[in-house]
């Protein structure tokens, strides 16, 4: 028999894939609380008992996708080793690729977390400030490094928005070519 805990923590799995069904399926202005109890297969009061608001849903989404790209983030960094002359930087955009590779975008939720509640992104900006400064702490040239980092966020943002005309297999390129550290360092001794 299962423990209230881990029905608890089943019930909220079941209701953050279920508002991430949503709004791959049908966008973020589809996502009401009846729309989620109805795809969780929940009664609204059982949703409730775990989210209180719209609001609470879309919090819950942005903690599971800092969680998924938190651990994606570090097993990246682990398969680099010590050799990595800028793991941070590497990790970052291959981050960048993940999320417009990832099947059921995760990153599909922050959107709609954004032009929902743009306050839910403090956290997000906190966390993207650190690893700014550890990517600048570990860079031969920090300004290239910026620049390969947002190279890669352009690209995934623009891939999201439905702005890039790119092929899959154009951008994947193009991150192999932001990935590869050892042009962009003898670049930067130049």
């Amino acid at each position: 028999m299962m423990d209230n805990t881990t029905r608890s923590e089943r019930s909220r799995s079941v209701i953050i894939q279920a508002a991430l069904a949503i709004i791959a399926r049908d966008g973020p202005r589809r996502l009401t609380l009846d729309a989620i109890a109805r795809e969780a297969g929940i009664s609204k009061g059982g949703l409730m008992h775990q989210f209180r608001s719209k609001e609470a849903v879309l919090k819950a989404l942005l903690e599971y996708q800092a969680e998924y790209f938190e651990k994606f983030s570090q097993d990246y960094m682990a398969q680099l080793g010590v050799a990595s002359a800028e793991p941070n930087l590497s990790t970052q955009i291959a981050v960048s690729r993940e999320a417009i590779t990832t099947e059921q975008s995760v990153v599909s939720a922050i959107l709609g977390a954004i032009s929902e509640e743009p306050g839910l992104l403090s956290e997000s900006k906190e966390r993207d400030a650190k690893k700014l400064e550890s990517i600048k702490a570990e860079a031969v040239d920090p300004e290239l490094a910026i620049l390969r980092l947002y190279a890669a966020k352009g690209l995934l943002l623009s891939a999201l928005f439905g702005l890039c005309s790119l092929t899959d297999e154009e951008r994947l390129r193009l991150f192999e070519r932001l990935l590869d550290s050892r042009q962009w360092l003898a670049a930067a001794k130049d």
